[in-house]
Parts: structure tokens; C-alpha cells; sequence
């Protein structure tokens, strides 16, 4: 199997007089874990739809190894689709779902059940060709619907939140089960989920969306650490947010008014001085001392345990700032009252927007 690329052309799609998705071009490489990340109802499952075929584009082009797509169904097409609640068939055993899409292709018997017991070895199920599906766990079933969609070689694979349905130990078990999947054959993944933990810990690169649009495109790592908006900065990840007013700028280094006092950060995109701004600080970059550029006073007011870190919430002139620290001593003994600090590179700066969580 090889993975193509996959390529969206200005693609818009729109229900009556509904935009689901805006005008998109989006370039995803062959071989590529590629995930499309963000909240219910902002239109990436819709993406997903119209790459396999389900739905037509109203506007633009889909392009799969540089060929359009435009009229083909998605039996016409070299993709295959993982739904959220799997479909497996019940009655039937593992292997025979495994080779139910090579039956359709008039594939004979012996030959896909081989194809299937190699494919159930790939995902680590050997051997459990027999049984049937309600005698497997959720992460098995998981992986035979992994094993079933592979069985048609497909240059694309597409899930649509697989593992939504799972426990959060099985979630995270499964996500290193994909990505060592995705590695042994080589092909094209799209992920979709509104989970950031998935995105992050599986991709390649993540695209973040939001109202139909695609907010940002980058490496995981650059998602978190430098996001391209106040949205995509809210919705991956904790952030401790400080409504300002620009006072002024020095190349990328922004100094901005908030209800605390004067800070500096981080300029990202277009500010002027006197604008409204949102200054952006990840908890985990909070400091209990006051030897960084930027520092208030704040007063404990809860501390909730995470197992390996502590969640910690302050209150500084009526607003709520979050630290997270390793478990340990220093986040058992603190002080009523402490000075919070965090560094000029530390903190971003972002021109007033929309919200993740409003």
C-alpha cells in the first residue's frame, strides 16, 4: 500500500443557504498523519465527507495523487472510511469482516480470509480470526476496523473520531496503536476529533478549525507552542487570558496595560498601539516567585490534585490565573499569598478575537 496526497482546491460546501465550510485549499502529503482538529459543528467531519466522496463540494476541487475527484463516488475512489461507531457486523466473525469489502470485489474466499488473518497479524490480532466481535474488547474491535478498511488497499484512510466510544486509558493506549499502524503501512491518515490530546500526540501536522474555516496548519508542537490565533491559542491547551490595551511596540516585543499592571510580551500578527488586545500565558510557564519580567501578587484560592501535577488557582484583582506544577513539596507548602511571574517571550500577544470557550 502507498498513500497519496491529498489536495483541496478552494473547496466550500454549503446545505441551502448554510456554509458548512468556507472557501478552503488545504495540502496534505502522501504518507502523512494529518489531523483536522476543533469543535462540534465546525465543519471537519464535513471535510472528511466530501475527500471520500459522500458529499460534492458546492465550489473547488478535491484532488487525490494530483487526480480530480470531481463525479467519482466513494467506491471510485482510493480511500477508506472508519466511522465513529465502527459498524462492525455481529454476526459475523473477525475475519470475515476483515474481508467483507474483498467479497464485494469478488475476491475468492480462500484468498481474502489469507488476506485477512495477515492484515488481523498487522494490527497485532492474530489468531483471533474466529471469534466475533462482541467477544473483543474496545480497543480490539477498534484495530479490526483498522484491519477491514486496510483490507481494500487504500491510498487515503479517513477516521471520523475513532475513538471517541473508549475509556480514557484505552484512548490513550489506542492512539500509540494508530500511529505505529499508520507507520507500518505507509499510508495517508486524516484524523478528524475535537480532541487536542489525539491531535497532538498522533499528527504529524494538525490543522485547527473553527466556523467553517481552517484557523491554523502546522507541526503539533508549533500548535502549541506558538498558535496563529487567539482561538487556536484557548482551544489547544490552557491558557490564562488578560484583556489589554497595546501601548506600544518594538519589533515582536508588545507592552500592553491589563487589569494587573503592565506587561510585555510577545507580538503576534498586526497591533498598533491603542488596540485592543488578549495577552496569553500557558499555565505550566507561571512561576510562585518573582524573578521573570512579568509579576503580580495573587492569593491561592483552590489546589486540585492531577495525579503528576497540581492544578493551582490564584485570584489577582478579581481575576482567575492558573498554574500548573509537578506533584511534589513545592506545590504542598504555599503561601496565602505569593507573587506569580512569567517571562516577556513567555506570554503572546494577539489583537482582540474570538475565543474557544466563547
Amino acid at each position: 500500500m502507498r498513500g497519496k496526497d491529498v489536495r483541496l482546491d478552494q473547496v466550500a460546501i454549503r446545505f441551502g443557504g448554510s456554509t458548512a465550510v468556507h472557501p478552503t485549499s488545504l495540502a496534505i502529503e502522501a504518507g502523512e498523519f494529518f489531523s483536522i482538529l476543533g469543535p462540534s459543528g465546525c465543519g471537519k467531519t464535513t471535510i472528511l465527507r466530501a475527500i471520500s466522496g459522500f458529499i460534492e463540494p458546492s465550489e473547488g476541487r478535491v484532488l487525490l495523487g494530483g487526480e480530480d475527484m470531481a463525479g467519482k463516488g466513494p467506491n471510485e475512489r482510493p480511500t477508506a472510511l472508519i466511522f465513529q461507531n465502527l459498524a462492525l457486523f455481529p454476526l459475523m466473525s473477525v475475519a470475515e469482516n476483515v474481508a467483507f469489502g474483498l467479497e464485494a470485489r469478488g475476491v475468492g474466499r480462500r484468498e481474502r480470509l489469507a488476506r485477512a488473518e495477515e492484515l488481523l497479524d498487522l494490527v497485532a490480532l492474530g489468531g483471533f480470526g474466529g471469534k466475533k466481535p462482541a467477544d473483543l474488547s474496545g480497543g480490539q474491535r477498534q484495530r479490526v476496523a483498522i484491519a477491514r478498511a486496510l483490507a481494500v488497499e487504500p491510498s487515503v484512510l479517513l477516521l471520523d473520531e475513532p475513538l471517541s466510544a473508549l475509556d480514557l486509558k484505552l484512548r490513550q493506549h489506542m492512539r500509540t496503536e494508530l500511529r505505529a499502524i499508520q507507520k507500518r503501512v505507509g499510508i495517508t491518515f486524516i484524523y478528524i476529533t475535537h480532541d487536542q490530546g489525539e491531535a497532538l500526540a498522533m499528527s504529524d501536522r494538525v490543522a485547527v478549525m473553527s466556523r467553517g474555516r481552517i484557523e491554523q496548519v502546522a507541526a503539533a508542537d508549533t500548535i502549541y507552542a506558538d498558535p496563529a490565533t487567539p482561538f487556536v491559542s484557548t482551544f489547544v491547551g490552557e491558557q490564562n487570558v488578560l484583556p489589554g490595551t497595546l501601548v506600544s511596540l518594538a519589533k515582536d516585543e508588545a507592552t500592553v496595560d491589563t487589569p494587573v499592571g503592565r506587561v510585555t510580551g510577545r507580538a503576534k500578527g498586526d497591533l498598533a498601539p491603542g488596540a485592543a488586545v488578549l495577552v496569553m500565558v500557558r499555565p505550566e510557564r507561571m512561576a510562585l516567585d518573582g524573578r521573570r519580567e512579568n509579576s503580580l501578587t495573587a492569593r491561592l484560592t483552590a489546589r486540585h490534585l492531577e495525579g503528576a501535577s497540581v492544578n493551582l488557582d490564584f485570584e489577582a484583582k478579581g481575576r482567575r490565573f492558573l498554574v500548573v506544577m509537578p506533584n511534589g513539596p513545592a506545590a504542598r507548602d504555599i503561601p496565602d499569598e505569593v507573587t506569580l511571574s512569567f517571562g516577556r517571550t513567555d506570554a503572546l500577544v494577539y489583537a482582540e478575537g474570538p475565543l474557544a470557550n466563547g
